[in-house]
Formats: structure tokens, C-alpha cells, sequence
């Protein structure tokens, strides 16, 4: 069952001023960067900021990340229920004390989402 989110995208123009905005202005504490994107934390909640893709419009819809325990098991379980995935399950990043892993599909209007998966 998918219920809890993991994190959320949200395009923005000039990465460098959008870090400046969230971590000073608003004070949303700060987790890391990465090149050409910046993580901050929401409550347990990544907000990731990242300028869009080339194919990407500037303004379009976030990308939900649906946390998930076993991203294998969630992935297989969804594509019996007809989800289209637009990549198996892979790796992203490995992290001092963990691997994050993700997969991603889109709904029936096209908004891109994913399943993320922490595996220690």
C-alpha cells in the first residue's frame, strides 16, 4: 500500500539562488547537495531542487517519491497491476550508511512518480 511520501521535486530557474531562499530565508534545514541538485529536510520529508530536465517545461508538477520498504517487492506488485515502469529498479546514490534506490512510473495523466527505497 502506498501512503507515505519519501520526497518531493520542485523545479526551479537558478539552483544557487533557490538554495539561498530555502536555507536562509525560510530556514528549511539543509541536508546536501549534489551536482545540480539540493536536498533540503521537510519534516522527514527530502524537498529536492533541481533545475528541469531539457524535455522538462519549468512550472510542471512535482514528482511524488512513494518510500517503500522492499522496492523489488512494491515494483513487481504494481506492474501486475498494469503500472508501466519507466525503468527497473536502480540505484541513485550510496550514502555513508545507505543505498538509495528508485523506480519510476508515471499515472494515467502523465505525472512522473516514483518509488525510493533506503536499503541499509
Amino acid at each position: 500500500m502506498l501512503s507515505q511520501l519519501g520526497q518531493i521535486a520542485l523545479n526551479v530557474e537558478d539552483l544557487e539562488r533557490a538554495v539561498e531562499f530555502y536555507r536562509d530565508t525560510l530556514q528549511v534545514p539543509f541536508l546536501f547537495e549534489f551536482p545540480g541538485l539540493a536536498f533540503f529536510d521537510c519534516a522527514g520529508i527530502r524537498l529536492m531542487l533541481s533545475k528541469p530536465e531539457a524535455s522538462e517545461a519549468h512550472g510542471g508538477s512535482s514528482v511524488l517519491y512513494f518510500k517503500v520498504a522492499d522496492i523489488e517487492a512494491e515494483a513487481r506488485l504494481l506492474t501486475s497491476r498494469n503500472v508501466k515502469f519507466e525503468q527497473a529498479p536502480h540505484l541513485v546514490a550510496r550514502m555513508p550508511d545507505h543505498e538509495l534506490w528508485m523506480a519510476f512510473f508515471r499515472d494515467p495523466d502523465g505525472n512522473l512518480l516514483a518509488l525510493m527505497s533506503e536499503v541499509r
